[in-house]
């Protein structure tokens, strides 16, 4: 890239850093999307867009990592509508992965990748009562939902010019914890924090009108053509959680929601200061 093309590039990113500036980001890393590279692309994302302004949470999951000690351990993972059956024993599994494994490489790969000093901090949905949860389902056991988020929790981190990595693990008034689907307690974070976007890194392009044709990639849909897409055929499994969190997002006041291709370096920093983007954009009414 010669120097004009870098100077391009940065022309064309400056309204969207002066747009975004002092704004909050949610960022909702899916476990298929982990990848030590793209894991350091991320980090590179998150530490670019503080530096202008930008204060990202970051949020994630850990689904395949949760099978794979699973399978080890001899457990057989069951879901339903695309949630995870949790009893006392998978509880115990999600826990360390979540918590114990895949929370703490993500924050030291923000932390490595910070020039002056760490800036990550990780935080349990249990830490000083940062997810409440209550029951989901009784078939899916210790399955919960959000009923509260302490925003202040954050957004003391957030002053504090800290980067808040956080695992789903909730936890109702009780103490019992409870497995959390990270898609949608990052929606409950992004609507709580008032986030100008909530942004899903995933292992697909977006939303794909046909499953099986990467190019027929939805660009721009409103929630309420969302809802509509969740009980279309061919759209299932970790999907649908996806998809409904985006439309209730942007239907409790985030900005815009969006699903994107976690495995392109730096897929966050296209989609949001370039004119093109790289998924599928969710807003309440139609983009102009």
């Amino acid at each position: 890239m010669t120097p004009t093309d870098t100077a391009r590039v940065l022309v064309q990113a400056l309204p969207y850093i002066q747009r975004f500036a002092d704004k909050v980001v949610v960022v909702k890393l899916g476990g298929a999307a982990l990848d030590a590279e793209l894991d350091r692309a991320l980090a590179q994302d998150v530490l670019l867009l503080r530096s202008v302004g930008v204060h990202c949470i970051l949020v994630h999951g850990g689904g395949p990592q949760i099978n794979a000690l699973m399978d080890r351990l001899g457990m057989t993972p069951e879901f339903k509508s695309g949630l995870r059956v949790t009893d006392e024993e998978t509880l115990e599994v999600v826990r360390m992965v979540l918590v114990g494994k895949i929370n703490r490489d993500l924050v030291a790969t923000v932390n490595r990748e910070a020039v002056e000093e760490p800036v990550a901090v990780g935080v349990s949905g249990e830490d000083a009562g940062l997810l409440v949860a209550t029951p989901l389902d009784p078939e899916l056991g210790f399955v919960g939902e959000v009923a509260k988020v302490r925003a202040d929790v954050l957004d003391r981190l957030l002053r504090e010019g800290l980067t808040p990595v956080v695992s789903t693990i909730g936890s109702d008034d009780m103490g019992q914890a409870y497995n959390i689907n990270a898609d949608d307690a990052a929606r409950a974070i992004a609507a709580a924090m008032g986030a100008e976007k909530i942004v899903y890194l995933t292992a697909a392009p977006g939303l794909l009108e046909d499953v099986d044709d990467p190019s027929s990639l939805v660009r721009r849909i409103t929630s309420a053509q969302l809802r509509t897409t969740v009980g279309r055929a061919g759209v299932e499994g970790g999907m649908i959680p996806k998809l409904q969190a985006c439309a209730d997002a942007v239907d409790q006041g985030v900005g815009s929601a969006h699903i994107i291709d976690g495995r392109v370096p730096h897929a966050l920093l296209i989609e949001m200061l370039t004119d093109e983007g790289i998924g599928t954009m969710v807003t309440r009414e139609p983009v102009r």
